[in-house]
């Protein structure tokens, strides 16, 4: 395609010159009165033309040269061409001769019009030339005329001109002398009245003649100028060094010094390290002077010293590098974003002043690139900051280690986490809206990066807040401490507990309040490279949370869960179960079991919130009926010992072959009966294992379905699901049954007796339990 339109191009011009060079032709032709000469004209612009054959031209082609044939040519066309192409032949044709009729027609006409005007011309260069020569030499001898009177009064008065030059420089030169000798005293008046420039003008004038003439003639006058000029010296640098004088000036005096050949170069090292010493000064106390009297400084400066403006550059540079390093150490001390403004504004209109005096130093480019860094130093340091009030917050969680937790503590606890997560975040959008909102050169410059920032930082915030999550609940390594890991055992299990609620809030809450409060007042950025994405992805941030949250939840379940299977396990790897005696009560773990259950209660329902929903089984399929209302367990008792056991163990098995099974462990939700439900059975299918492992007799095998219907009864007032518990609770008794080597059960009556002795003995104890 690009070819084929830059040949189309390249024809369209070479046509255009073809044309032309077609219409010189005929014009030339029609002109020329030799026809040789037009012969060879049309016989030259044919083989300036390319030929479409090697050996001859076509008779088409020859329509402009000299042996044109009318009849060939024609023969030819009739024969080469059908009935349209003539037609447009023949229209093509009467174009071009009304084309070279219009061109002829103009070209007659312009020739007209040059002869006509030639001829006008001559008439009227012969008309104004009649007379002329008459003029010019009556011209000539007036000239003549004036030349010869001219050299006679020349020659008459050459005498007297040159007595008069004469008379003239022998005035100067006594006016010159006079102004030698008075000068000492006018240069006493001009000490008096402090006109110390007059003074140092009237000695730089004299001295070429003190240089010619001061040992011979002038020597006295020579040497009191030269003591009245050191005492304007002497005058000169102290006003150079009085900082009472204004710089205007000092500045003069140094020219003066500098017009007297004096060396200054002592002088402006001493006022260069007496401008740092102000400039230090002005960066600990800006109060006591203005940028305004700083840049009038430099200006005088760069004028008294031009050649120090290297020095001067880098001092400017230095001050504005201290003063903003001063801000970055304010920063450090948690300074509100208006504060910070107000600081980096005055620093940039001061860098936008001293700009107009030394441009070469660069300071609007150095201001705006480390105001820059400092806005994103705030921005990062502000989420620190909340980062850390929130971990203060968690490390007060109050511990239930000790067994003792005051109503609604954690409660309290919770809430105040939540407000800290949720206003923090509010209140740093707050914040950093000062960052944007200002008309100002340098908030308009940094608008979008801030945006962008702020973002970023709160993308980063909540990955860094998710990782410090997990820091505290002990599943990661402190960030601080590469060799030693935060213990389980030292982690409280509230704090756990509160951490995955706390998700669950940053979750469905909080990234969606930032989210909103992001797009109606942070909308636009774009200064980040699009390659990188989005500064600020909410879906992710939830997603992690989510994650995180179900981790934690899982994390607090193992943790009791581990706790309570330890008391468990000394329980029943402590005594010889086979050489245990008849049961007369309910045994001490079951109310350390319980009490621990107590705790995750209290724990759970401070943190999460009410029942969602039930987790009732009451129409389950599996077996949920206890030993004393099975009538045919019942009559299974009053058989003999062996024949009792094969058939009970026989009946626990057919009753599990026709039983459906029973979904015991379903996901954890974040709900006081899921979480509940979870640690009662998974503490049960521990105790279940712990029974498989021991070795029963009668009498041990009679204490744990003693225990295990007592905690039948106990562990309703915990969960709703009674069909699970019902059904772990029977899978433990199975198991001793299974390991027991004389499996008799207890009768139901005394059963009914000993659980009715404990509930007795705990309400005597707890006299306010119901």
């Amino acid at each position: 395609m690009a070819t084929a339109g830059g040949a189309a191009a390249a024809a369209a011009p070479q046509a255009m010159d073809e044309k032309a060079r077609r219409t010189r032709d005929l014009l030339a032709s029609f002109y020329n009165t030799d026809p040789s000469a037009a012969a060879a004209a049309a016989a030259a612009s044919s083989a300036a033309r390319p030929s479409p054959t090697a050996a001859s031209a076509s008779p088409l082609d020859t329509i402009n040269s000299a042996s044109f044939d009318p009849d060939v040519y024609m023969n030819v066309l009739v024969q080469q061409s059908n009935l349209e192409a003539l037609l447009q032949r023949h229209v093509k044709m009467a174009a071009e001769i009304k084309n070279l009729d219009t061109d002829l027609q103009m070209l007659v006409y312009e020739n007209y019009n040059k002869f006509i005007s030639a001829t006008d011309t001559i008439k009227r260069m012969k008309t104004n030339i009649v007379g002329m020569e008459a003029n010019m030499e009556q011209l000539l001898s007036k000239i003549t005329s004036v030349q010869s009177r001219s050299d006679t009064v020349n020659t008459s008065l050459f005498d007297k001109r040159e007595n008069i030059e004469k008379l003239h420089r022998t005035r100067n030169l006594l006016r010159k002398v006079q102004f030698i000798y008075d000068l000492p005293t006018r240069l006493n008046k001009c000490i008096k009245t402090e006109a110390y420039a007059d003074a140092v003008r009237f000695f730089t004038g004299a001295k070429p003649i003190f240089e010619a003439y001061g040992d011979t003639s002038f020597h006295d006058c020579k040497k009191a100028s030269e003591e009245a000029i050191d005492l304007v010296t002497q005058h000169l640098k102290t006003k150079l060094y009085s900082d009472s004088e204004p710089i205007e000036s000092r500045a003069e005096a140094v020219v003066l010094l500098k017009q007297l050949n004096f060396p200054v170069d002592s002088l402006k090292s001493n006022l260069l390290e007496k401008l740092e010493d102000c400039l230090l000064n002005f960066q600990k106390e800006p109060t006591q002077a203005s940028i305004g009297d700083i840049s009038k400084t430099f200006r005088a400066y760069l004028i008294i010293f031009p050649d120090s403006e290297k020095r001067l550059i880098e001092l400017a540079q230095a001050l504005f590098s201290n003063r903003y390093e001063t801000v970055r150490e304010n920063l450090r001390k948690r300074i509100p974003s208006t504060d910070l403004l107000a600081m980096l504004r005055s620093l940039w209109e001061d860098a936008t002043a001293i700009d107009e005096v030394i441009p070469e130093a660069a300071l609007p480019a150095f201001s705006l690139e480390t105001t820059r860094d400092i806005i994103r130093q705030h921005i990062a340091t502000a989420f620190l900051h909340l980062q850390s009030e929130i971990s203060d917050v968690l490390a007060r969680t109050p511990s239930t280690s000790n067994g003792k937790l005051e109503e609604s503590q954690l409660q309290t606890a919770m809430e105040t986490s939540k407000v800290k997560v949720l206003q923090g975040c509010i209140d740093l959008l707050q914040e950093f809206h000062h960052l944007i909102d200002g008309n100002t050169e340098l908030l308009v410059k940094l608008r979008d990066l801030v945006i962008d920032w702020v973002q970023e930082g709160f993308q980063d915030f909540f990955q860094k807040l998710d990782g410090h999550f997990h820091m505290l609940s002990g599943r990661s390594k402190s960030p601080s401490q590469e060799m030693e890991s935060v213990q389980i055992d030292k982690v409280p299990t509230a704090l756990v507990l509160m951490l995955a609620q706390l998700c669950v809030f940053i979750e469905q809450t909080a990234i969606p309040k930032v989210t909103e409060e992001l797009a109606s007042s942070f909308s636009g950025g774009g200064a980040r490279s699009y390659e990188y994405g989005p500064p600020f992805v909410p879906g992710e941030i939830c997603r992690l949370y989510r994650s995180s949250g179900e981790k934690f939840l899982h994390h607090y379940i193992n943790m009791k869960t581990q706790k309570i299977s330890k008391l468990l396990n000394k329980r029943f790897t402590t005594p010889v179960w086979i050489k245990h005696k008849e049961p007369r009560e309910v045994n001490m773990f079951v109310d350390l079991l319980l009490l621990e259950f107590n705790g995750v209660v209290s724990e759970v329902k401070q943190v999460l919130p009410g029942l969602i929903r039930r987790h009732r089984h009451s129409d389950s399929t599996g077996s949920t009926t206890s030993s004393r209302s099975n009538p045919m367990r019942e009559d299974m008792l009053n058989r003999s010992n062996t024949h009792r056991a094969r058939s009970q163990f026989l009946e626990n098995h057919l009753a599990k072959l026709f039983e459906q099974k029973m979904e015991i462990f379903t996901k954890v939700e974040y709900t006081q009966e899921s979480v509940i439900s979870a640690v009662l059975k998974l503490c049960l299918k521990s105790l279940q294992e712990f029974v498989r492992l021991q070795t029963f007799n009668r009498s041990g095998f009679q204490q744990i379905q003693l225990d295990m219907e007592f905690l039948k009864t106990s562990l309703k007032e915990f969960v709703d699901d009674e069909a699970a518990i019902s059904f772990l609770l029977k899978e433990v008794n199975n198991a001793a049954h299974e390991r027991c080597l004389d499996p008799i059960p207890l009768e139901p009556p005394i059963l009914d007796k000993l659980i009715s002795a404990k509930l007795a003995k705990i309400k005597e104890q707890s006299p306010n339990m119901q």
